[in-house]
């Protein structure tokens, strides 16, 4: 039996902490997942505008074998220096990868474009990324907010509110599995026809609002997903997925490369020119965790698609306009219309 773990984040799967932080006032926020120790990590990049640093280390021919965080942020290229403050903070509490006399924090970081969301992005030379990466490093908790919170803050999805969400699945057997994402993706995450969310199937407890089963037949046209022309690179889903067991990388990276297909899931059309999608897998190696055999390999993928898939859906449900007039709604607001 697979079921939601007690708080239905990331934060489910033993040794995970996640912060956020965010500036209400330029529209933008950062996200750090945090492993209480370093873990094996690898990601999968399918988008084609993709934005990330130290991404080429995690390949399994690379010699760094764990990292210490991981960071999703705003702020397309700028947004990059929240990696620097994550590392920076790390590094004054000692953590890190020991070379010599040094101490260097490993930080993947990726980026997802909200420049064009009304935000006040006039900060001059210096940039807010490093301070929100320091910040969401501080904030690193259990428990932590989705919706309009740290990467998600300002995002978009399609042409509704994007955001922050996360999910989680617990077997029988001690697999323990999560899912963070920030939705921002030229696609839609909904159907054409009515506000049914692409992943309705997947729900559990009520994650994005009781979802209901469409009552029309979906129309497949790839140009309805857009609400007009996208920009280039004005897009981006990032995920991460978590999991107890010990994974080498190459394995990690196969579990990444399989949760790819949760964006597919609940995203249409996803992976285009204009998005720069791309899943992080993180194994902590938690005691009582399933020996990572071909079979559990396979379970581990599949269970870590659709908590990718739930986590878009959900990020979306609890994402809320910026209000005072601004143009793209929420997907509350979408269905409240819809039901009137």
């Amino acid at each position: 039996m697979i079921r939601p773990g007690p708080r239905n984040l990331i934060t489910d799967v033993d040794g995970i902490l996640v912060g956020n932080a965010a500036d209400s006032d330029i529209r933008t926020g950062t996200t750090v997942v945090l492993p209480a120790r370093p873990a094996v990590a690898a990601v999968d990049i399918r988008g084609g505008a993709p934005g990330t640093s130290d991404t080429a280390l995690l390949d399994p021919a690379n010699m760094v074998q764990e990292v210490h965080a991981i960071v999703l942020s705003g702020g397309s290229a700028f947004g990059l220096a929240a990696a620097s403050g994550v590392a920076a903070w790390l590094r004054g509490q000692g953590r890190g990868l020991s070379v010599g006399e040094a101490c260097v924090p490993i930080v993947p970081a990726a980026i997802l474009f909200d420049l064009a969301n009304g935000g006040d992005k006039d900060w001059g030379e210096a940039s807010p990324y490093g301070a929100l990466g320091r910040a969401a490093g501080l904030a690193a908790a259990p428990d932590f907010a989705l919706g309009n919170a740290g990467a998600g803050f300002g995002a978009i999805a399609g042409h509704l509110k994007g955001g922050l969400g996360s999910a989680s699945a617990i077997t029988d057997d001690g697999l323990q599995v999560g899912a963070l994402v920030a939705a921002n993706p030229a696609g839609s995450p909904i159907m054409p026809a009515e506000p049914v969310f692409w992943a309705w199937a997947l729900e559990q407890a009520g994650e994005f609002g009781h979802a209901a089963p469409p009552r029309t037949g979906a129309d497949l046209e790839p140009a309805l997903f857009f609400s007009g022309k996208p920009s280039p690179l004005a897009n981006t889903t990032l995920a991460v997925v978590a999991t107890n067991c010990r994974l080498g990388k190459a394995q990690a990276h196969r579990v990444a490369i399989m949760a790819q297909d949760g964006i597919a899931r609940a995203i249409r059309p996803a992976h285009t020119p204009y998005d720069g999608d791309l899943v992080f897998c993180l194994a902590t190696d938690a005691p009582g965790a399933p020996p990572p055999d071909d079979l559990v390999l396979a379970r581990l993928g599949a269970i870590a698609a659709d908590c990718v898939a739930r986590a878009i859906a959900r990020g979306v449900y609890e994402a809320r306009s910026f209000g005072d007039g601004d143009a793209i709604p929420d997907y509350r607001g979408l269905r409240s219309a819809a039901v009137t």
